[in-house]
């Protein structure tokens, strides 16, 4: 079952919980009063620089400010962060994550350990961040990589893809766009981070699917 957020969003209310679907590509966890977000890539941009490609700057102030927006918003008192938070190594956009930190003190940040997040434990403990190779909570699994159909668990999510669904238009173009993809076993979330690509998804019809299409969340199937 669904209905609208009074936010733009879906709630989507799925396994015995209300999981409010943002078009920021951010789920709002009412129960746990947790964001559930996945793949910032923080320090993306700052990697290129340094290898002499050319992107424009600011794409991390950017996210922050929306992921900031969010918490005024909805006065989460955790965030769970699903992989892939920091891009690589330490790098000066780590310490304009340190002071972005310090605003939210009283809030929990928990990330389950991406392939990207390959900083050294004490850099995360300093800027306050609790690190997990999988978390559990009221027997919903969080890990960074896809799941297998069957894991043991009562249901999955994870990142890693920066999933996403083509879309037929009126005038027959074709867009591909983000989604939240909820699986048999296994849930799919989008990137929350501006600077990444997108993995076309082929669900099977009783899945459900919920595309960001701009500010609005459009139910698939």
């Amino acid at each position: 079952m669904q209905n609208k957020d009074t936010a733009a969003g879906e709630i989507f209310r799925f396994k015995q919980q209300h999981w409010h679907l943002l078009p920021e590509r951010v789920i709002y966890w009412e129960e746990e009063k947790a964001l559930v977000l996945s793949d910032l890539h923080l320090g993306k941009s700052a990697h290129f620089r340094k290898a002499g490609i050319a992107v424009p700057a600011g794409i991390m102030q950017e996210d922050l400010f929306r992921l900031q927006q969010l918490i005024t918003r909805y006065l989460p008192v955790r965030l769970i962060i699903v992989g892939d938070m920091f891009h690589s190594r330490h790098n000066n956009e780590v310490q304009y994550f340190k002071i972005w930190r310090g605003q939210f003190p009283h809030i929990q940040v928990d990330l389950v350990l991406g392939n990207h997040d390959i900083m050294a434990d004490e850099i995360y403990s300093q800027l306050e961040v609790n690190t997990y190779d999988t978390l559990t909570v009221r027997d919903i699994h969080f890990i960074h990589e896809p799941c297998g159909d069957s894991n043991g668990y009562q249901y999955t999510f994870s990142g890693h893809l920066h999933p996403a669904v083509v879309m037929a238009g009126p005038a027959k173009q074709r867009l591909r766009l983000p989604c939240f993809y909820f699986g048999r076993h296994c849930g799919i979330l989008p990137a929350f981070g501006d600077f990444t690509g997108l993995a076309t998804l082929d669900p099977y019809p009783d899945e459900p699917v919920f595309v960001i299409a701009g500010k609005s969340i459009i139910r698939t199937q």
